[in-house]
């Protein structure tokens, strides 16, 4: 009896033995893979921090077992969000400033640099986020009041694009800027002979030196910090834009030692310490740290008019924006990324920044290619070259809430002739067939889920305009999911690791609580980040 009841349990005992071990089980799913195929499935088995398979409850539960499981009771499952463009080592080492954005006027500004000083012990004042555009009198402010609050400490506010700052005149004097001073590529500003404060593009530089670098104790507090609020909202993967010679070797040491773990590729800044330091040795990929690309400026933001345009600013005649430095910059730079196989990648907004960046990448590219040499932001392209996006393969990485943001005084910096020209993310994603999104962080919110809302409704938070802004170059939600997984992670050269939730791939995933495939226009910025998973490690999980 013994020997017939041991028969009857050994097919059974091995048909367990025979399912695999994994890592963690995740079931009950809709999962969005922005595969090439454009699959969806309800579970998948993640081993050793790579997707093992993906298929039905029953095909998964039939060969894989784990003691670690998520029950998604239904929810959905995207790709990590990929953020084609962001600051996250600025917006991680400016978290101790006092934070200006969303300020109504110029007098709010000031209060909160009054409250804020109460309890700072540093020996200057920084503060970011002030737009002016924003205020009831939309006009640049002046030093005057911090003068009088401040007479013996430098004070510098950084306007919200970065692309200029207002500074008292203890900084100035500090800074060896008087109303003499001229700085290639920038705007010291004056009213009638006198400073005004206010410093555009390269003018700024002077000043900013003025901060020293953060200790490295607060350094490392805040890159944690910044890595937790990109994991509250989805984020598993950042282009991180610009970074100096001193930040890029405090990443590295934090990857070595496993404090940060988030999906990070460096464009290096355009300055002469870090291209000393870094531009022999070509790109180095690390794994979630790679040292991916070369960051340049062409010119400002049209928010500070320091963008450089064809034509005059409407609201401004006779002035047009500046380059940030000569052409000739431009092609050594690019010279240069060839020789030693960088990715090169310019900030160009105006639409004759967009046309001199273009030309400088068509003369070095020599045609079609697979190099993905970008423009960011690509804010205002001329009809007579947005061909050369297409025939030069050159990628445009834009942030679609710079549209829902600007769109309230676009018109009055453009004019109607050039408006419809800008923010045209639909005709630039025609060029090649595939674009990037990101945010621009911190000059716009973090939240990846904005990008996806003004990416497809081209509207503000609250709706409007109801038909949209300049509608026509709204992209579908399969895009802009797209334009924020799986393009993101190709337009840096990651397409093979990350990007979509495919077998082998880097399991690095979200659940969220809405299908924002199918959801209403206002749900979609009410939905909520169950769980960030990265490389098969849950990083976040909103309930516990």
């Amino acid at each position: 009896m013994r020997k017939l009841l041991l028969l009857l349990l050994l097919p059974a005992a091995s048909k367990a033995q025979s399912k695999n071990n994994a890592d963690l089980l995740i079931q009950n799913a809709t999962i969005y893979t922005a595969d090439s195929a454009w699959h969806t499935y309800q579970a998948m088995a993640i081993t050793n921090g790579r997707i093992a398979a993906l298929g039905s409850n029953k095909e998964i539960n039939s060969k894989y077992t784990s003691v670690k499981n998520i029950n998604a009771k239904g929810k959905f499952i995207y790709p990590g969000f990929i953020d084609a463009h962001c600051h996250f080592s600025g917006y991680a080492l400016d978290k101790y400033k006092c934070e200006l954005e969303g300020t109504k006027s110029f007098e709010e500004v000031v209060k909160k640099l009054v409250a804020y000083e109460k309890t700072n012990e540093l020996s200057w004042i920084y503060g970011r986020g002030w737009d002016q555009n924003k205020w009831t009198i939309k006009e640049f402010p002046t030093k005057d009041t911090l003068d009088k609050l401040f007479p013996d400490k430098p004070v510098i506010l950084k306007r919200i694009d970065g692309h200029a700052l207002l500074c008292n005149e203890k900084a100035l004097q500090l800074a060896h800027i008087d109303v003499h001073t001229t700085i290639e590529g920038g705007v010291v500003e004056k009213k009638n002979g006198e400073l005004t404060g206010i410093l555009i593009d390269n003018a700024m530089t002077p000043v900013e030196n003025l901060i020293p670098a953060l200790p490295q104790a607060q350094a490392v507090k805040y890159l944690v910090a910044a890595q937790n609020d990109c994991y509250k909202l989805g984020l598993t993967y950042v282009i991180d834009c610009g970074v100096k010679k001193d930040v890029i070797n405090i990443l590295k040491n934090l990857y070595d030692n496993n404090t940060l773990s988030i999906g990070n590729a460096l464009l290096v800044a355009d300055d002469e310490p870090t291209l000393d330091a870094f531009v022999k040795q070509g790109p180095v990929d690390y794994g979630q740290l790679k040292i991916a690309g070369i960051k340049m400026y062409a010119d400002g933001a049209l928010g500070s008019r320091g963008a450089s345009l064809i034509e005059d600013y409407t609201d401004k005649p006779g002035h047009r924006g500046t380059l940030l430095s000569p052409v000739s910059h431009f092609k050594d730079i690019a010279a240069l990324a060839l020789q030693y196989h960088w990715q090169l990648c310019t900030h160009a907004i105006g639409d004759n920044a967009n046309r001199q960046i273009l030309n400088v990448y068509a003369e070095a590219l020599g045609g079609k290619n697979d190099l993905r040499w970008r423009i960011e932001h690509c804010q205002v392209v001329d009809p007579a070259d947005i061909h050369l996006f297409g025939d030069y393969s050159v990628i445009p990485s834009v942030q679609p809430t710079h549209a829902t943001s600007d769109m309230p005084w676009a018109i009055n910096r453009l004019g109607a002739k050039r408006l419809p020209h800008a923010y045209a993310f639909k005709d630039l994603l025609l060029q090649n067939g595939w674009i990037a999104l990101g945010t621009d962080f911190p000059v716009e919110e973090i939240n990846p889920l904005n990008t996806f809302y003004a990416a497809v409704y081209r509207k503000d938070k609250k709706g409007n305009p109801p038909a949209g802004f300049l509608p026509e170059n709204a992209l579908t939600k399969k895009e802009a999911l797209q334009g924020m997984t799986i393009w993101a992670a190709k337009s840096i050269f990651s397409e093979k690791q990350k990007g979509s939730l495919e077998t082998g791939k880097d399991a690095d995933l979200i659940i969220l609580d809405t299908d924002i495939m199918k959801s209403s226009q206002a749900n979609t910025l009410k939905t909520k980040v169950l769980y960030t998973i990265v490389k098969g490690k849950i990083v976040y999980q909103a309930i516990k």
